[in-house]
């Protein structure tokens, strides 16, 4: 062999494919290894995006919906509130709004328990907020019931000492059932259980409180405006509902109020595919590290195994840098064959924990053709220390020591 133009890309490929699987069973495990790292940051990446777009998804409704309106915090003062008592019926007018109601703490002195009578072998009285609200509420916060019902506006304009616990509340006093309508003690005075609440896709606080109307707070608890006004609006009206609502409210001085919406969904989706890609992407990148140990390991040791041929060949005229690209495109091949097999893998574990989660896949079109790439640029820097040994051998020493 010439050293020179005889030594063609087409001898360069056959050769390195030749020598890639004269063990076949060494090269396919340190494949495997790329394979593993590569596909670790496509499965990575693209579940990180299905996740996010399926939170945006699943909460898009709650949080394009949702409005709060409460008093303005008024540094060094106490805050008062100036929401009418018939918030929901004023909003209501509103043009996309579904639902409005109010919501106040209750101050209640003692315990709430389901008994007559104190047990001293166990607890019977305990301590939960009370909140007084309207009778829209439950619309408001989307929730449901698990027995019995939710209040009305008669309750209200009657002032009847009638109450809504959470499933929390219901647990600990151990009541399951309205049929026989079951009685709860608020310090001294005494509630008849309507209704269980069951679930609320907002204001969790209310599955471990007890509800009272609104009118029954104010004749029994002196309580003199409600603390805060839940809104459902149709999907998209949040924003402008949340303009119009103190306007509303407060037309004389509406600064005195505001109104928030929830968190846009799409910081959430940002933060979920951050943290679940700093975390995997660690895991890939060791792999891949892994990997790239593996395919120098094993160009190594087909150097040391194969002394004798790479003397012969330079005794026949082959140079150091043939010697050298063909070491190095034999670890970039084994990099580029693992990239592709980890891209196609990736891309299965996302189809397939889409399906078992029934998600909708997305993943970035660049991601699995960049994998490819990925592997052999793994492999060709694994393969640069193995393939710069095999070049700097002498033929007369690579001669010797294969015989």
């Amino acid at each position: 062999m010439i050293a020179g133009s005889r030594f063609s890309f087409v001898d360069l490929v056959g050769e390195s494919i030749a020598g890639l699987f004269s063990r076949p069973g060494r090269a396919i495990l340190t494949i495997l290894g790329t394979a593993l790292g590569v596909g670790t940051l496509v499965a990575t990446l693209g579940i990180a995006k299905t996740a996010g777009n399926q939170i945006v998804t699943r909460f898009d409704a709650l949080a394009q919906t949702e409005v709060l309106v409460e008093p303005v915090s008024q540094p060094g003062a106490r805050r008062q509130s100036v929401i009418p008592w018939d918030a929901g019926a004023r909003l209501s007018r509103l043009n996309g709004v579904e639902a409005a109601a109010t919501l106040s703490q209750v101050p209640v002195d003692g315990l709430i328990s389901a008994v007559p009578f104190n047990d001293p072998l166990r607890q019977t009285e305990f301590s939960f907020n009370v909140y007084a609200a309207s009778a829209d509420l439950l619309a408001s916060v989307r929730g449901t019931m698990a027995t019995g019902r939710f209040f009305d506006e008669g309750h209200s304009n009657r002032a009847d000492p009638v109450a809504v616990i959470g499933p929390a509340v219901a647990n600990r006093l151990n009541l399951t059932r309205v049929d026989q309508q079951p009685a709860i003690k608020i310090g001294e005075r005494i509630f008849s259980v309507i209704g269980i609440i069951e679930e609320v896709a907002r204001e969790p606080s209310l599955l471990s409180a007890v509800v009272m109307p609104d009118g029954t707070a104010r004749e029994l608890y002196d309580l003199g405006a409600p603390a805060e006004v839940h809104i459902d609006t149709v999907i998209g009206a949040n924003q402008l509902i949340a303009r119009q609502a103190p306007i509303a409210l407060a037309p004389n001085n509406p600064d005195l109020l505001e109104a928030r919406t929830a968190r846009d969904p799409r910081e959430v989706r940002q933060v979920v595919e951050e943290d679940v890609n700093s975390l995997f992407l660690v895991l890939g990148g060791i792999t891949l590290l892994v990997g790239a140990i593996g395919i120098a390991n094993v160009v190594l040791v087909s150097v040391i195994e194969r002394i004798g041929e790479i003397g012969l060949r330079r005794a026949l005229g082959a140079g150091r840098r043939h010697i050298a690209r063909q070491f190095l495109f034999e670890s970039l091949l084994m990099g580029l064959i693992g990239g592709v097999i980890g891209a196609s893998a990736g891309v299965l574990a996302i189809v397939g924990a889409s399906a078992y989660n029934q998600w909708t896949p997305v993943l970035d079109a660049w991601v699995p053709l960049a994998a490819p790439a990925v592997g052999a640029a793994v492999g060709l820097i694994a393969g640069v220390y193995p393939s710069l040994r095999a070049a700097s051998l002498e033929p007369v020493d690579a001669l010797r020591a294969g015989v």
